[in-house]
């Protein structure tokens, strides 16, 4: 029996990390991506406890190289096609303060590349048994959500993806794929920091059930870690 197969993006470090790791203890054949492997040594170190890991080089802003490793594994069916790469920018990116080149790159990597990555590996994820996509998001780009004001780079970054998701939910229906946005939680890793509401553990716990179990139903929806729906 074939096992079912992930590729995530951003594999070498926080939920990447220990989704990779759960995955791969779950049975699931896993495609780690990230953009320096000979650097990822927790990431290596899973490899050598779980033969079912392969890492891959892939900078999500490198379309070529994207491209490259999608013509490699263009006769893989991919499940779960998940894109977790993403970047924060400045914390100190406040009004009157914003820089237009690190808003550039923050869209480049939490916009622009997920929406590359499906186009890139649409056809792997058509020829899988559940057919999956998602984007690991934020509720901070949730328009109805926001009160507080300020991180302009990061939420627009993630409000943009969140539409992108949306439209992918309708347009890849033909093919059977469906498509999610989630939201990990505030979670304590390099980005979330340690003064975050929840553990590595938790979020991932929460994401990997969500994952392992999303279809027709929750395409084109935006959901938490614990399973609640976030407005747009």
């Amino acid at each position: 029996m074939t096992k079912p197969t992930i590729l995530i993006t951003g594999a070498n470090r926080g939920i990447g990390l220990k989704l990779t790791e759960q995955f791969a203890e779950d049975g699931w054949q896993v495609l780690a991506c990230c953009r320096a492997p000979a650097q990822a040594g927790q990431l290596q170190a899973l490899t050598e406890r779980n033969s079912t890991i392969e890492i891959y080089a892939l900078d999500v802003t490198n379309y070529q190289q994207m491209s490259s490793l999608a013509e490699k594994l263009a006769n893989r069916p991919i499940d779960i096609l998940l894109s977790n790469a993403g970047i924060y920018g400045s914390r100190g990116a406040v009004f009157g303060g914003i820089d237009a080149e690190e808003w550039r790159q923050v869209l480049e990597v939490n916009t622009i590349a997920p929406m590359m990555l499906v186009q890139s590996f649409v056809d792997q994820v058509a020829a899988s048994q559940q057919k999956l996509v998602a984007v690991i998001s934020s509720k901070v780009g949730s328009i109805a959500d926001n009160s507080s004001g300020g991180s302009y780079i990061y939420r627009s970054s993630k409000t943009a993806v969140n539409q992108v998701v949306k439209s992918l939910s309708i347009d890849l229906v033909g093919r059977g794929i469906s498509v999610v946005s989630l939201h990990p939680g505030w979670v304590k890793t390099d980005m979330g920091g340690p003064n975050a509401e929840i553990s590595t553990d938790e979020s991932v716990s929460g994401l990997k059930s969500i994952l392992q179990s999303a279809g027709r139903q929750q395409s084109g929806q935006f959901i938490e870690f614990n399973g609640n729906s976030i407005p747009w």
